[in-house]
């Protein structure tokens, strides 16, 4: 199938999980995450109306910009780690930065992001499972993570964001979604801008929107099994 017959398909399933969960479609966001996928197959996303795109990878994102910089309505996130020498460049490539879990890290970014006269949204990434290859912040600093935020003003810390650990059966990840939740909701009356919730992939996405997600983050059913080099 094409890639605007997928996202198509994908906007209705996620409108039928959001009916499903008694919540509005509206309220969860689809976004379409490019990574090790060519430029080329985002201007095919773009044409087909999406607008929300995720990368991982800084240099990637940096190799692809010149295709797709001037679409018109282009909100591209990054969702991957973030190295600190790469925080100039991220603030300038990126509409949000999707998976800080450091303060020094979001300082740079903040320097960065006051340079270029912008203000840049982020998602907190929480690491939730034991897993070596996972990032995040422990649940447990999460309150003082924010709280060292506060004077960073050209960062607007959004909400949270986590990736579960992989398995086929997505109930798996019910538990994890769950306690992203939690923690959000446990710190959003201090933080009232902290809403969002991004969480849930190709394989576990209406679980995740029965738990509370805003975004949901699919790749692999929009543009196909990715060509690792």
């Amino acid at each position: 199938m094409s890639i605007a017959s997928n996202i198509e398909r994908l906007r209705n399933e996620v409108a039928d999980a959001c009916a499903r969960a008694n919540r509005r479609a509206e309220d969860v966001a689809l976004m379409a995450v490019s990574k090790m996928h060519p430029a080329e197959a985002i201007l095919e996303a773009h044409a087909a109306g999406q607008r929300l795109f995720g990368e991982n990878r800084v240099q990637e994102a940096q190799a692809k910009s010149a295709q797709i910089a001037q679409l018109e309505g282009l909100d591209l996130h990054l969702i991957g780690p973030l190295q600190n020498n790469k925080t100039a460049k991220a603030a300038e490539i990126f509409h949000a930065i999707d998976a800080v879990d450091s303060l020094k890290t979001a300082e740079r970014l903040n320097s960065a992001a006051q340079a270029l006269g912008k203000t840049l949204p982020l998602l907190i990434e929480v690491k939730l499972s034991h897993e070596e290859t996972k990032h995040g912040l422990a649940p447990e600093e999460l309150p003082a993570f924010l709280d060292g935020l506060q004077p960073f003003s050209f960062l607007k810390p959004q909400g949270l964001m986590t990736v579960p650990p992989w398995s086929d059966d997505p109930e798996t990840a019910r538990p994890y979604f769950q306690h992203l939740r939690r923690l959000r909701d446990e710190n959003v009356a201090q933080h009232p801008n902290l809403t969002q919730l991004s969480m849930g992939m190709s394989h576990d996405f209406r679980v995740a929107i029965e738990e509370g997600s805003t975004t949901v983050r699919i790749g692999t059913a929009i543009f196909g099994k990715r060509s690792y080099v």
